[in-house]
């Protein structure tokens, strides 16, 4: 095969662009002749993740529709034409073999464009409910990978393959790094070990929710490495303590989860991917501000099969602490959460996505 031309679009999230990298990443270790080429959403956080990662990246000038009446919505229109003709551009300068959609914002014109030019496309859905720029789509995509049975309610069947969801390759070895993850975070191994993620950006309501519970924690000698995100790091940096670890962004997640007896977390689709993936009992909180409430859909994905405990995002501030400290009294529940989450994950998922890559080019 000539050199390989593949375009991938997506972004918003952290939840669309670490897949987006994975998907790059494994087609990078099966095709030596290759290019790749991001396309994201101008301003967005994939125009500066994806050049970290090593790959070049166009931005298009797309942005949402608002859910209220904003005057924001008024100028929707003229960004989807102006991201409709910059696609096109693209596509016509880049030339490429197969483009790849990974949701967000810039998917939608760039996998449009390229099935209108009879480019083979691809799409990956992350969620159990996907988003309407993957709905709209899949009418036109070649194939859609997805990461959860049961989604030919949403999308034709005979174009669906089950694949999971990429998550990061540092994840995916925890094993034998317990010892080295404790004396990273300097924690006690003779501890139970709460970790606690509210996504890129933190989780205001988990953060206020773990605040409360901090001392309900300390008596019961429960130590916490505690994410925060970027947005509330510094206020609630006076709760650090020699149990209390806090972090407004973990670089070594690896070590976190090798170390996490239970982890609280919002139910976006790559965190729950990596749960199912590290076996870890968890505690999920849902966000209600995403688009059709689709982290409450996924929770509810796990829940249904005891593979995890849902509290609302009204209820997390009255429920969360009792609820970490009750499952840490109860090692057989947490056992059985274990065990259960175990038996969702799918592997090597950015492996089977880049082979249906490589099928559909053929």
């Amino acid at each position: 095969m000539q050199q390989l031309r593949v375009i991938i679009s997506g972004g918003g999230t952290g939840g669309h662009i670490f897949p987006a990298i994975a998907i790059a990443n494994a087609l990078k270790k099966k095709v030596r002749e290759i290019e790749i080429l991001f396309v994201g959403a101008l301003g967005k956080m994939e125009m500066e993740k994806v050049p970290a990662a090593g790959y070049k990246i166009e931005g298009l000038p797309i942005s949402g529709l608002q859910r209220k009446l904003t005057l924001k919505n008024l100028s929707f229109p003229f960004k989807i034409i102006s991201s409709l003709l910059r696609a096109k551009k693209i596509l016509k300068q880049f030339k490429p073999n197969i483009v790849i959609g990974t949701g967000g914002y810039a998917s939608g014109p760039m996998l449009r464009v390229a099935a209108n030019n009879h480019i083979p496309t691809l799409i990956q859905e992350q969620n159990c409910f996907p988003g309407i720029t993957n709905k709209l789509l899949s009418k036109r995509v070649n194939r859609i990978c997805v990461a959860y049975e049961g989604m030919e309610k949403y999308f034709p069947k005979q174009k669906i393959i089950l694949t999971g969801n990429p998550v990061r390759q540092d994840v995916m070895t925890i094993v034998g790094k317990k010892s080295e993850a404790y004396g990273f975070f300097k924690l006690s191994e003779a501890k139970k070990t709460l970790l606690v993620i509210g996504g890129s950006l933190g989780a205001r309501t988990i953060n206020e929710s773990i605040a409360v519970a901090v001392e309900l924690f300390t008596k019961n000698n429960i130590q916490v490495i505690w994410q925060t995100g970027k947005l509330n790091y510094e206020t609630l940096q006076k709760y650090e303590s020699e149990n209390i670890k806090i972090f407004d962004f973990i670089s070594k997640m690896d070590f976190a989860y090798a170390c996490a007896d239970l982890v609280v977390s919002r139910a976006g689709a790559i965190s729950i991917s990596e749960l199912c993936l590290t076996a870890k009992a968890a505690i999920l909180v849902p966000s209600p501000n995403v688009a059709e409430d689709h982290q409450t859909k996924n929770a509810m994905a796990l829940t249904d099969r005891q593979a995890a405990i849902l509290i609302k995002d009204s209820e997390a501030k009255e429920k969360l602490g009792n609820c970490v400290v009750g499952l840490f009294k109860n090692e057989l529940e947490i056992k059985n959460l274990q065990t259960n989450i175990s038996k969702l994950a799918l592997h090597n998922s950015d492996d089977l996505i880049a082979d249906e890559v490589l099928k559909l080019v053929k």
